[in-house]
Protein backbone atom coordinates (compact mmCIF):
# COMPACT_ATOMS: atom_id res chain seq x y z
CA UNK A 1 0.00 0.00 0.00
CA UNK A 2 2.64 2.65 0.73
CA UNK A 3 3.85 2.21 -2.55
CA UNK A 4 0.62 2.79 -4.07
CA UNK A 5 0.19 5.98 -1.90
CA UNK A 6 4.03 7.29 -2.44
CA UNK A 7 3.16 7.19 -6.70
CA UNK A 8 -0.26 9.11 -6.00
CA UNK A 9 1.56 11.59 -4.10
CA UNK A 10 3.93 12.04 -6.53
CA UNK A 11 1.75 12.49 -9.57
CA UNK A 12 0.37 14.68 -7.48
CA UNK A 13 3.21 16.83 -6.68
CA UNK A 14 4.00 16.63 -10.54
CA UNK A 15 0.86 17.43 -11.68
CA UNK A 16 1.10 20.67 -9.52
CA UNK A 17 4.05 21.92 -10.59
CA UNK A 18 3.18 21.28 -14.49
CA UNK A 19 0.18 23.38 -13.77
CA UNK A 20 1.29 25.60 -11.89
CA UNK A 21 4.62 26.29 -14.58
CA UNK A 22 2.51 26.52 -17.31
CA UNK A 23 0.68 29.83 -15.16
CA UNK A 24 2.50 33.23 -16.49
CA UNK A 25 4.22 35.68 -14.20
CA UNK A 26 1.16 37.77 -13.81
CA UNK A 27 -1.16 34.74 -13.59
CA UNK A 28 0.89 33.53 -10.59
CA UNK A 29 1.15 37.04 -9.01
CA UNK A 30 -2.55 37.22 -8.90
CA UNK A 31 -2.37 34.10 -6.87
CA UNK A 32 -0.27 35.52 -4.74
CA UNK A 33 2.44 32.84 -5.76
CA UNK A 34 6.23 32.97 -7.14
CA UNK A 35 7.90 30.96 -9.64
CA UNK A 36 10.40 30.35 -6.54
CA UNK A 37 7.45 28.85 -4.68
CA UNK A 38 6.23 26.10 -7.18
CA UNK A 39 7.71 23.59 -5.75
CA UNK A 40 6.82 24.21 -2.16
CA UNK A 41 3.39 24.69 -2.43
CA UNK A 42 2.97 21.48 -4.26
CA UNK A 43 4.75 20.01 -1.81
CA UNK A 44 1.81 21.07 0.55
CA UNK A 45 3.41 23.53 2.39
CA UNK A 46 4.42 27.89 1.53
Amino acid sequence: MSLIRNFRNWRRYRDTVNELSRLSNRELNDLGITRAEIHSIARGGR
